[in-house]
């Protein structure tokens, strides 16, 4: 979102050529839908560098300087290249300017995927860090006051919600849900709200809890007890992050958090597996800190 912000700003005081990854085959550093925009003097973003960028690069500025060319081209990852990837990148050119400025901020803005944080302790303010450069968008959720910092990171949307579960009917379709409150008896009633949510209308994408195997072994035998059925509990992913990252420093954690929401995206189109809880890695470090 930086770049696009620095693009845009750019393209007022200058033109620029947009660079864009088409399609790709095979082994390539970037994906289709990489971009980055040269001026005359600088760039902003970037195809994935090497060869292949140096060349687009001097081929964007050769068309700054009034050369024509084909509106696609395509580059071989090879040894005439300079390259090993091995794969091929077919890249788009095309002339912008200020008069581009609306549609180039919907057409390159990244998408971002809703994210509900239910917690203001130390692993939920560094989750909120780490996760404001990443391609999710945040509703950070508490039911105490106070607990927000003054000037959350990047756009971060604050939310008192008394008693805290009553926000979850609330969240965005497709929200990805962490559950890290100042106490258990929240963490529960959260936890449960979203399995009627999910039983009702099955749009969340992805229910994270904090905490040990014996923290969800007693959260699984209680949600059993109020009627939810294994196979709602497996929606639950308890203990969360990603396995082999130790440490239970709230930074480590988040990072560990932040790659399994990233592995989440990545997988939106395939099915999830998701863990039933006798099935759940022992990662007791995830233990929830409280302030």
């Amino acid at each position: 979102m930086a770049d696009l912000l620095l693009l845009l700003e750019g393209l007022r005081a200058a033109p620029a050529c947009l660079v864009t990854v088409e399609s790709t085959q095979g082994s390539v550093p970037r994906e289709a839908g990489a971009w980055m925009a040269v001026f005359v003097e600088g760039l902003v973003g970037t195809i994935g560098g090497g060869h292949i960028e140096h060349q687009a690069i001097a081929e964007a500025r050769r068309r700054l300087g009034g050369v024509q060319g084909a509106a696609q081209l395509r580059y071989a990852l090879g040894p005439a290249l300079g390259q090993c990837c091995g794969g091929v990148v077919h890249l788009g050119f095309a002339l912008v300017g200020a008069q581009d400025v609306a549609d180039l901020k919907q057409r390159l803005a990244p998408a971002r995927h809703p994210v509900a944080l239910f917690g203001g302790g130390h692993v939920g303010h560094a989750l909120a860090r780490v996760l404001a450069p990443l391609p999710f968008v945040l509703t950070w959720i508490d039911s105490r006051d106070g607990v927000f910092p003054p000037h959350p990171p990047g756009d971060v949307v604050c939310e008192h919600s008394d008693p805290v579960h009553s926000a979850v009917p609330g969240l965005a379709p497709g929200s990805r849900v962490l559950v890290m409150s100042f106490s258990h008896a929240e963490d529960l009633e959260v936890v449960a709200a979203c399995l009627k949510r999910q039983r009702a209308q099955g749009d969340l994408s992805f229910i994270g809890l904090i905490g040990s195997r014996t923290k969800w072994a007693t959260f699984a035998s209680r949600l059993q007890g109020r009627g939810f059925t294994p196979h709602e509990l497996a929606q639950v992913t308890c203990p969360i992050g990603v396995p082999g990252i130790r440490g239970k420093e709230p930074e480590v954690i988040a990072v560990a958090v932040a790659a399994q929401l990233l592995q989440t995206v990545r997988d939106a189109r395939a099915p999830r597996q998701t863990q039933a809880p006798d099935q759940a890695m022992d990662c007791t470090h995830l233990v929830s800190r409280r302030p």
